[in-house]
């Protein structure tokens, strides 16, 4: 039995090819504290808007990597050994099988990038 969290992840492709998309208006709209929504699908990825505030659990990807880049705030991903900070305009690649736990003390806004049958909460 899979375990529930207290996320939102809309795993639908909110835009096709060529239609605009309107950061700033999801970012205003959004009041939940852990927000996630595919934006649009690249060959076999997919490009993802975080909303975050808070922690998300430990947890890793048996066979993905995952790109994490900060559009606004801070994103602290803690691994078992160290935790990396990234600010608005730097990003992460997190390697395949590596445990980790992405967090924000405050709202942040970022976008991930990854392969499209990725299962966000970690295998």
């Amino acid at each position: 039995m899979e375990k529930e969290f207290n996320y939102v992840t809309k795993l639908d492709v909110k835009f096709k090819h060529l239609e605009k998309m309107d950061i700033p208006k999801m970012i205003e709209e959004c009041t939940d504290k852990w927000f996630n929504q595919t934006l649009t699908k690249v060959n076999d990825s997919v490009v993802r808007i975080g909303i975050v505030e808070g922690e998300y659990h430990w947890h890793k990807h048996d066979k993905d990597d995952e790109f994490f880049f900060v559009l606004e705030g801070q994103l602290l991903i803690d691994l078992e050994d160290k935790t990396i900070e990234l600010n608005s305009g730097q990003g992460v690649t997190i390697t395949k099988g590596v445990m980790h736990r992405p967090r924000a003390l405050k709202k942040t806004v970022m976008l991930m990038v990854e392969t499209c049958d990725i299962k966000p909460t970690g295998d």
